[in-house]
């Protein structure tokens, strides 16, 4: 399976995770989002970003991951009341910190918050199956014009 990544550039070169908190998970907790697919990682840039500080210059990391790889999922039917709203955050960060502490699979999936039916991926680079997940190749990434606010 193939999913993607985009960062700034000077990122790129390896899978690091800050350790800041996300929808999934809690500060200290180091994860890498991805999403499946680029359009997928575009938006997400662009609505994390607040539409600002898409000049600099990015790339987009195709990441593979092994068909053998166990990859648990959480499911809609699973998420909390107004999960998706950004201010609702704190509602989420259990599900996936849970999965992070069990560590019962290096990768979970999870839907996603901007578009319906599409998924993201989170990684945790702690998991001792994180080492099997690769670095397939980088392009130059630049974001639509008409998306920034800058």
């Amino acid at each position: 399976m193939e999913i993607y990544r985009i960062c700034l550039a000077k990122y790129a070169d390896e899978l690091v995770a800050s350790g800041n908190p996300g929808r999934w998970n809690l500060r200290g907790q180091l994860v890498i989002y991805a999403a499946g697919s680029r359009a997928l990682a575009c938006l997400e840039n662009v609505v994390h970003r607040s539409g600002e500080g898409l000049n600099s210059r990015f790339k987009v990391i195709r990441i593979e991951v092994p068909d053998t790889m166990v990859i648990e999922e959480l499911t809609l039917d699973q998420m909390p009341p107004e999960w998706q709203l950004p201010r609702h955050y704190a509602r989420c960060q259990p599900l996936g910190a849970a999965w992070y502490q069990r560590r019962t699979a290096a990768i979970l999936r999870v839907p996603s918050s901007i578009i319906a039916h599409e998924h993201n991926y989170v990684l945790n680079t702690r998991h001792p199956d994180f080492g099997q997940i690769r670095i397939m190749g980088w392009e130059d990434f630049e974001f639509d014009p008409r998306i920034k606010n800058d």
